[in-house]
Parts: structure tokens; sequence; C-alpha cells
């Protein structure tokens, strides 16, 4: 097994109600992410990403901008659900809908940051 690197990384950028998907990483928060498998979209590998871990079903609609010394890419997906499915494996209770100002204390890629400020109302 190869150790993922940082420009293989998708994250998952999902914003519903002004309020952005993060879920528990080692450091703190951080958005769901993984690495594409053979012949995946990073669009299809942000989806994908989502629902294992979290259950929502989302539509992976645009890359944003590349995450440039954070390296990897940045989708911006669209949610498809209100509630989890139970087939995730974090349960809802592991998972935070953070304000844009929540977020500050994370280690968020500068594209991710710069959709937010445009993109999420002011607290």
């Amino acid at each position: 097994m190869t150790a993922e690197r940082a420009e293989d990384v998708v994250r998952a950028v999902v914003v519903h109600d002004g309020r952005l998907l993060m879920v528990p990483e080692a450091a703190g928060w951080g958005l769901p992410s993984g690495t594409p498998q053979p012949a995946e979209t990073v669009q299809a590998t942000a989806a994908r990403v989502v629902y294992e871990l979290t259950g929502y079903l989302v539509d992976g609609t645009e890359p944003l901008e590349p995450g440039g010394a954070d390296g990897g890419t940045a989708v911006l997906c669209r949610l498809l659900t209100e509630s989890p499915s139970d087939g995730g494996r974090l349960t809802p209770d592991r998972l935070r809908w953070a304000s844009a100002q929540e977020t500050a204390d994370t280690h968020l890629p500068a594209p991710v940051r710069h959709y937010l400020q445009g993109h999420t109302p002011p607290v």
C-alpha cells in the first residue's frame, strides 16, 4: 500500500444552510476527504467519500481552484438528502455542521476559505 500524496487527496465541500460539513481528524475537524479509485473523477470521489464517511448523499458538482500549497482538489458538493443513511462510518453525533466563523481554527485549503467567504451568510 502506498502513502497518500497531498496532490491526490480530494476534499468534499458540502455547504447547506450556510454551514460546512466537517468530520473529525487527528488534529480537530476537517473536510471529508479521500483518494480517487482507478478511473474515478474527482466529483465522483467527493460524492463517494462523503457517503462512505457520513451517510449523506451528495452530488459532486464542480472542482474549486487547485489547493496550491495544500495540494489536492476541493470539490463543491450539493447535498441531496437532509438526513444521513445508516451506511456512514461516522454516526451523526460525530459530524459537525460549522459556520464559516467556526472554521477559523481549522486547516482549510485557500480555495475553500475563499469560497466560504462569498457563499456563507455572516453570523
